[in-house]
């Protein structure tokens, strides 16, 4: 997602980005883009706690807190991008645009259409002047922006053009009533604390935080008594509810210290494990199936360090600024966690795809449910599945991911279907059923993912032929024959009783995820 890799090095002149401390490469063993991003992002981790602290809600009104953050966010990305922060710029412009003048019946599809049009070009053009580059160009942030600007049109839809009645829970708890004014939305999009990878903050949550709203909002225990007021224009009063703002010191220390561990892992190991020797011919017809399949699990796993480490940055900057505050625990203890990209223990601990899945690049996740997934009657799965792999990019490697995952999610709903319900007698028997799926979705994980990290399709396919397709073969067994072999059994009147009663809940928890 247009995160710099720091083992494949663009030699192409595509990188338009500052040289100012092009002399920090040699030293430091980085390329200049890689040195511009963390001394951009490493800034941001300062100017936020500054932020919070010095520009605080109670000191100084909205505007200075949109016009502060509008202002380093360009900073950023004109330091990091030079001239391609003109497509930032450009997108951001043109949806305003059709915000601006088009009914907000169709403005939201008109906004998607167009972002996804745009983005699509800037993939293709990178993919001709930079193929098989991870090198930081501005594909990253216009990923980003894509979704602000899309999610920002839907809610606006939702607002306006939609009855409250139609809408879930959590979109009526974004929707949004009017455009915003061009500060407020410029300061949306191009806000420092997360214009470079994100995570994506939808606008309602992005205002409450700039009107001070976002702790009274998110905190279980608001005081009942009004301890503040402050006068507007006119008689009318404006009631805030003041309430105690927690610390995020030492969550974004942790943050930090993890983001910088994961980008030790990254560089130590990640090049005794480069994705690129699937490509040597000696490796393929001269490694066993256990030898490539132990590889390719280590090697995504290292992969995987750098976007931890980018990730982990940018939420701490958001925790410094007070962004991503999401409540508190049953035992009194903040969260931080409302606009987290990753959870790193559930991803890589999951029992299934699907858990795994939804711990990685969950605001993605939520940007598809929101924006396809939960306002289609018809090929829902599908058509979520089309955006994804339209807004990453075009590489073969993404495609090949994306349709096994697809395969493989439909045999891990036959398997559990057919299989778990024989384990689930006593607690060892489901306890050796966790081990059993926790290994294999380590597996499968990797054996699905190398070719998104590889990219290039005839290497990936070799290599799955030397595999023998195996995970592939064994899932359409899984969807086709299991089933006949080991139908599931018929749930009982209990357990079907117990689905009717939660139906309605799953609803609420899926529309919100």
């Amino acid at each position: 997602m247009g995160i710099p890799s720091m083992n494949r090095v663009d030699d192409s002149g595509y990188y338009d980005g500052s040289r100012v401390f092009s002399w920090l490469s040699e030293p430091t063993g980085l390329s200049v883009d890689q040195i511009n991003f963390l001394l951009s992002q490493f800034t941001a981790v300062g100017a936020a706690f500054a932020f919070r602290y010095h520009l605080h809600n109670l000191k100084v009104a909205p505007e200075t807190r949109h016009g502060a953050a509008l202002l380093l966010g360009l900073i950023m990305v004109v330091f990091c991008f030079g001239r391609q922060a003109l497509h930032l710029a450009c997108l951001s412009s043109i949806s305003y645009a059709i915000l601006m003048t088009a009914s907000p019946k169709i403005s939201q599809k008109l906004v998607l259409i167009t972002s996804m049009l745009y983005l699509s070009l800037v993939h293709i053009k990178r993919q001709y002047y930079s193929y098989n580059s991870y090198t930081l160009d501005i594909s990253g942030p216009l990923m980003v922006l894509t979704q602000k600007v899309t999610s920002l049109a839907f809610s606006l839809h939702d607002g306006v053009a939609r009855k409250p009645e139609d809408l879930t829970p959590f979109q009526k708890q974004q929707l949004i009533r009017k455009v915003p004014n061009p500060l407020e939305y410029y300061s949306y999009v191009f806000h420092f604390h997360a214009v470079m990878v994100g995570p994506t903050v939808l606008f309602a949550d992005y205002t409450d935080f700039i009107n001070g709203k976002h702790f009274s909002k998110r905190s279980h225990e608001v005081k009942a008594s009004k301890e503040t007021t402050i006068e507007t224009e006119g008689d009318e009063v404006d009631e805030v509810i003041v309430t105690p703002e927690p610390s995020a010191v030492s969550i974004v220390f942790k943050k930090l210290f993890f983001s910088l561990f994961c980008a030790g892992l990254f560089v130590k190991l990640s090049p005794m494990f480069l994705i690129t020797r699937i490509k040597d011919e000696d490796f393929l017809e001269n490694t066993s199936l256990f030898g490539k399949t132990l590889f390719i699990l280590l090697s995504t796993t290292f992969a995987r360090m750098k976007y931890y480490h980018a990730w982990l940055l940018a939420d701490a900057i958001c925790n410094a600024s007070g962004l991503g505050f999401n409540g508190y625990t049953a035992s009194g203890k903040a969260k931080w966690d409302l606009i987290s990209n990753v959870d790193i223990f559930k991803f890589e601990c999951g029992l299934s795809l699907r858990d795994s899945i939804d711990n990685w690049n969950k605001f993605t996740n939520r940007w598809l449910r929101f924006v396809v997934y939960e306002r289609t009657n018809r090929f829902q799965t599908v058509l979520t599945y089309c955006l994804s792999a339209i807004w990453h990019g075009f590489y073969p490697g993404y495609y090949i991911t994306f349709l096994g995952g697809a395969l493989c999610t439909l045999a891990a709903r036959s398997v559990r279907r057919s299989v778990r319900p024989f384990f689930m007698a006593n607690r060892a028997t489901q306890r050796f059923y966790d081990v059993l799926t926790f290994i294999t979705t380590r597996v499968v994980m990797a054996y699905l993912t190398f070719s998104f990290v590889l990219l290039e399709f005839w290497p990936s396919m070799h290599l799955l032929a030397h595999m023998y397709f195996w995970v592939h073969l064994l899932s359409l067994a899984a969807i086709l024959i299991l089933p006949k072999l080991l139908p599931p059994p018929k749930p009982t009147n209990e357990q079907l009783e117990q689905q009717r009663r939660l139906v309605p809940a799953t609803g609420n928890r899926n529309s919100s995820s």
